[in-house]
């Protein structure tokens, strides 16, 4: 390691890394302010009743990049707020098959920055119990 150190002083200068690093920041800086389309996981919590959707988002690449790293909070939805119906499946009683519409509507509603372009799924979930 001390051999590639000299190396690296005898032939680049810290200056010219410095300049490098601070072109390639404002370089990666400037492409965040395009648009951009991604998938992004996403917990609900619907009455207690905790799953993750996939959800497709678009959004200015800094409001995508500041929602991926600093935000870990769960969207609460009530279920009042979603339309659903009961799962005719065997096996299946006491869930409830959410419609996927009214789930993306909800969701965008509490992600005012990013635009929810689509959820995957049809997404069944147990049936919250009334409190």
């Amino acid at each position: 390691m001390d051999k590639f150190m000299q190396w690296m002083h005898r032939y680049v200068q810290p200056v010219f890394l410095a300049m490098f690093v601070a072109a390639f920041i404002f370089w990666y800086i400037a492409k965040l302010s395009y648009t951009y389309s991604t998938r992004q996981d996403v917990m609900v919590d619907v009455d207690g009743v905790l799953f993750e959707v996939t959800c497709v988002v678009e959004g200015v690449g800094t409001n995508l990049f500041g929602y991926k790293v600093y935000s870990n909070k769960t969207l609460r939805i009530p279920l009042s707020s979603l339309r659903y119906r009961p799962s005719r499946e065997e096996g299946h009683e006491g869930r409830i098959i959410l419609d996927s519409k009214s789930l993306q509507s909800a969701i965008a509603v509490q992600l005012s920055d990013i635009k929810v372009l689509s959820i995957d799924g049809v997404l069944e979930i147990d049936k919250p119990q009334k409190k």
